[in-house]
């Protein structure tokens, strides 16, 4: 079988993190890597307790960007699945209906697109910023030194950016049953208002404000 790597970058999940590993018990995905980004709660013990799984932990908090890089450069798989540590109601046909298209070859990516997806992405039929992806992993790896000195919240326009030059054939895969906790849900109004805007702020950035629209609309075309 094809070996697929899921990398799952992780600061202070703790929380969450065991029902995202319990899903990714799954027959399709080969090996799985959880980066733990300098946690300061559980989530290097939580992960530590899934059999199969592989830990790594960086000393100190170095932003979602380095810690996927780190996560790349130890797995082994010929193909990538990218999967935040703190979704909600993921199942194993999720996950299946992310990886299919692209070990198919009817997608050379999938993106998700979660069922609390802001309503201008769910109307689009695009959430441009999602975190899961399912890519190979010779596309992703002669860039790694790019990726590692973005901003933190920098890896999926830069990943956009990459699919678009590389005339990839996108797939949007829907999960309505899955949910990403809003900011404020996890960290409180107040810093989860100001971890939105540094998101914000790393996003522009990394493409700058005029080229979001411009990003958009060409994942849009790549469709498949």
């Amino acid at each position: 079988m094809t070996q697929l790597s899921c990398i799952v970058p992780a600061y202070n999940e703790g929380a969450r993190i065991s029902s995202v590993l319990r899903a990714l018990r799954h027959p399709l995905i080969g090996e799985v890597v959880v980066v733990d980004d300098g946690s300061a709660d559980d989530t290097r013990a939580r992960a530590l307790s899934f059999a199969g799984v592989r830990v790594i932990s960086h000393a100190a908090n170095m932003g979602k960007s380095r810690a996927v890089c780190t996560g790349i450069r130890a797995c082994r798989g010929e193909y990538l699945l990218f999967m935040d540590a703190d979704l909600i109601g993921l199942k194993p046909h999720n996950l299946t209906d992310l990886i299919a298209p692209v070990l198919k070859g009817q997608a050379d990516v999938s993106i998700s697109l979660r069922g609390n997806a802001l309503l201008p992405w769910k109307w689009i039929g695009l959430d441009y910023v999602s975190g899961e992806r399912v890519l190979r992993r010779d596309l992703i790896l002669p860039h790694l030194d790019e990726i590692e000195s973005l901003p933190a919240w920098g890896l999926e326009v830069f990943l956009n950016n990459l699919f678009i030059e590389r005339g990839c054939r996108i797939k949007v895969v829907r999960w309505d049953n899955v949910m990403s906790p809003l900011k404020h849900r996890k960290h409180g109004k107040r810093k989860g208002l100001a971890a939105e805007m540094r998101m914000l702020n790393d996003i522009v950035e990394t493409i700058s404000l005029s080229g979001t629209p411009l990003q958009i609309s060409a994942m849009i075309r790549a469709r498949v």
